[in-house]
């Protein structure tokens, strides 16, 4: 089974994603933030880096999805391949910070790999407002995070709501966490949990072999 975790900013995914890694016993595939080459100087110069950082991240998380498709073992992965083209990308070219022919180009390499890609069985949506990614983010203390910008956080809250209105790939839940504290707070965690383990033992009694 694979279960994906996608959410804005400081949304909660990683910490979700380790969370019910250890619950469930399963393989969890981590984000390439820590090892991101291009991150820093993306959050410094987001024209000059845009088209790197997207095209790392991209071949990042194909080569996750290679594993987890080749994998025997249920996985969590912590974001999908669509966030990286639907949101990411396409905020960063309608803010003017990637430029006409990079995306494009960026498009193409997207559109080869998803011919290749299986989407998860099930994606959780962990939806929040900005001023609580800004007080989630301003917790974990990433010092390159701090030039992210308010509305930087705010458009791509609004493609979120966009692309998860139209996804129909599968299964999909919907975790308001703008209220919520999972981390301190055990119930917090329990009623996450309990929404998708329902899930995932509907999606084990649909098809035992999954």
């Amino acid at each position: 089974m694979h279960i994906a975790i996608c959410g804005n900013i400081g949304s909660g995914k990683t910490t979700l994603a380790t969370q019910l890694a250890a619950h469930y016993g399963w393989d969890v595939e981590f984000e390439a933030v820590d090892n991101n080459p291009y991150l820093a100087n993306f959050y410094e110069d987001m024209t000059r880096w845009s088209f790197h950082l997207q095209v790392f991240f991209l071949n990042s998380r194909f080569q996750q999805i290679k594993n987890i498709q080749g994998s025997d073992n249920s996985t969590i992965q912590d974001r999908t391949i669509y966030e990286d083209a639907y949101i990411f990308a396409t905020n960063l070219h309608k803010s003017k910070f990637l430029n006409d022919r990079d995306y494009s180009t960026y498009l193409t390499l997207f559109n080869s790999m998803i011919q290749h890609v299986n989407p998860p069985d099930l994606l959780v949506y962990l939806k929040a407002d900005v001023p609580k990614l800004v007080s989630q983010i301003q917790k974990r203390g990433r010092d390159y995070e701090e030039a992210i910008r308010l509305d930087y956080l705010k458009n791509l809250n609004q493609h979120y709501e966009d692309w998860i209105g139209g996804y129909d790939l599968g299964k999909l839940l919907i975790i308001d966490v703008t209220d919520l504290d999972f981390v301190a707070n055990k119930e917090d965690f329990s009623h996450i949990y309990e929404r998708i383990d329902g899930e995932v033992h509907g999606l084990f009694s649909e098809n035992p072999n999954v």
